[in-house]
This record gives structure tokens, sequence and C-alpha cells, in this order.
């Protein structure tokens, strides 16, 4: 068992035929995603990478099983595409796509609530368990097999902290990259259960960054109910208030939502904090030792 995905899952890609959506059809392919189907209306009948083209997300699933969608679809068009999959009875979808207009996603966010669809995302890089399959586009060389579970705001900061994670011979079990929106389908308090829950999980990291109350909430959940050792880093300390830095949801604002109020939550509530990414596998390391798990 790993967290939302695993060698059970069958990914249909929403937008397939796009550069994006062939060039990481391919690479989850070689990750070893079973990929069994993609749509782009008035394409049904041909094919990409061995990959059969559907016209419909419910004709593909009716023929081909498929239970996670990920999608590639312009900002445009990716409110529909998410509700033909949520219709369609897809229970999660990856959406990778960036820059969805805000009320869209609000609409999104609560159709797939109300669909039973779990969104990841979206300005995401989706999910992956090394070894099992992967969701989205994390680069398939910073993975090793283990037992670090990671969710994440950022996406470069996710390839980084992963790689640094697999290069001192540690592994992860599952990478959750959730977005950086102001709005995303899956939150950290939502994802900490997964992780409590999942018995190849020995640790988890979690990668945040200023903006928003989400890592204050998630330290709370920490506290509570988490009771596995807890790594954490987050990102925009020296971001001044008011400025925004990268990420539509990464601002100050009226003195919420800053590193150091994130930090010392976290801290509070019993996480090693890097002050660097750099620092995270040597935490990593050093809890795992101080938990008795090699």
């Amino acid at each position: 068992m790993t967290v939302l995905v695993d060698r059970d899952t069958r990914v249909l890609v929403q937008g397939i035929t796009g550069h994006q959506g062939t060039v990481h059809t391919v690479q989850m392919q070689k990750f070893g995603t079973r990929v069994v189907a993609g749509v782009t209306p008035g394409k049904g009948g041909t094919a990409v990478e061995g990959v059969p083209v559907f016209d419909s997300v419910a004709e593909a699933v009716g023929k081909t099983g498929a239970n996670v969608s990920v999608i590639f679809v312009p900002a445009p068009f990716a409110k529909d595409a998410f509700v033909e999959a949520c219709d369609a009875g897809i229970p999660l979808a990856v959406i990778v796509t960036e820059h969805i207009p805000f009320h869209d996603m609000l609409t999104m966010f609560h159709y797939g609530r109300l669909r039973g669809t779990r969104i990841i995302g979206p300005n995401c890089p989706g999910v992956a368990a090394p070894g099992k399959a992967k969701a989205g586009i994390i680069p398939n060389v910073v993975f090793r097999p283990g037992r670090v579970g990671v969710i994440s705001r950022s996406g470069t900061l996710t390839y980084e902290i992963v790689s640094g994670i697999s290069e001192v011979g540690l592994g992860e079990s599952t990478c959750i990259g959730l977005g950086g929106d102001p709005v995303v389908g899956t939150s950290f308090t939502e994802a900490l259960p997964m992780f409590e829950a999942d018995p190849e999980t020995d640790l988890l990291v979690l990668v945040g960054e200023i903006g928003g109350t989400a890592e204050e909430e998630a330290a709370e959940e920490i506290h509570r109910h988490f009771t596995k050792p807890v790594v954490a880093y987050i990102a925009g300390g020296s971001a001044p208030p008011g400025k925004r830095m990268g990420h539509a949801g990464a601002i100050i604002a009226q003195g919420r939502g800053t590193a150091a109020s994130k930090v010392a939550a976290l801290e509070a509530a019993g996480a090693a904090v890097a002050r660097f990414p750099y620092e995270v596998p040597t935490l990593v390391a050093e809890r795992l030792r101080g938990a008795g798990r090699p």
C-alpha cells in the first residue's frame, strides 16, 4: 500500500496528443506506470506511444478501466475536462495545468467533492510512488524506493529535496506535489492522515512556503494526530510582506503566512525544520535513527 497511486493504478491522460501530454506519457511509462488511455476530442481511434486515444473520458473508462486522470488540457478548457472526468467516475484527478482561473477552480473544487473525485493540483507536479506508479511530471531520475513520504507545495523544491533524500541512500514511499495556487484540491491536512495510515511510510517531509495558513493548519494536525517523525522546510524566508514570490498563493498579507510563523508552528508541533533545502536529508536520517528506523 502507498498513498493515492500503486501498482493497480491505471492512468488516463487528458490532452495526450499535445506536446506536454505526449512527453509525460512517455515518462510515466518509463517510470513503470500503466498508462491505459488518452483523451482528445476528435482524435479517437488514434494512438500515442502505443496508448489508445478516445474522444471522451466516459468511453476511455468504459473500455480500459482507467482510475486516475492526469490533465494537461489548457487552462481555458481545464474545468470542462475535469467535470468530464468526474462524470465518468474517475476517483483521482491530477491537474498539471497552471493559470486556471480562480473562479473555475472554486467550481472544480466543489464539483469534485460532490462527485467523489479527489483533486491533486492544479499547477502541480503530481503524485509518484517509486517502483509502483507516477501520475504527473516529477522527474523519474530523482526517485529511489524507500520509506520517506513527501508532501509539497512547490514543484522544483520537491525535485531538489527528493533528489537529496535519494542521494544519501534513503528513498521515498510516496511523493505528492499539492500545487501552489491559492485554491488547491487537496491540502496538507487532508494528505497527512493518508501518510499516517500508510505502513510503507516511516517519516514525512513537509515542504511549504510563505502565504496562507496551510502550514500552520498542518502543524495543528501533526500535533494532534500525526505520530510519525516530521521534517519540514519553508521557502520564502526573505520575502518582504505584500510581495508575491513565485506561486500565486505565496503572498504574505496582513502579517499572516510568514515563514517565521510557519516555522514556529511546525517546531512547536515537534517537527525538525531545515533552514535550507540541503539540510533536509541530514535531518531525515537523524530523525529516522532517533525513531529506531534504519
